[in-house]
């Protein structure tokens, strides 16, 4: 799924990142809008990830979506 997609369906994937990632705030969810940086960022600091783990967390979130 492309990052449009994933931004047009954003309000429907907000219930699902909550489910998978729990630390993050809803402000966190609401400010990522879709954008992966911002959320392996939020994931990096909430959770204490390398970066590359964060962000690896959210590409295998957006192949989950397929």
């Amino acid at each position: 799924m492309n990052k449009d997609m994933i931004a047009g369906r954003w309000m429907q994937l907000k219930g699902q990142i909550h489910a998978k990632w729990g630390d993050l705030t809803n402000d966190d969810i609401d400010v990522a809008e879709g954008n992966a940086e911002y959320l392996a960022g939020r994931l990096q600091e909430r959770y204490g990830w390398e970066r590359d783990r964060a962000e690896r967390e959210v590409r295998e979130f957006e192949k989950s979506l397929h």
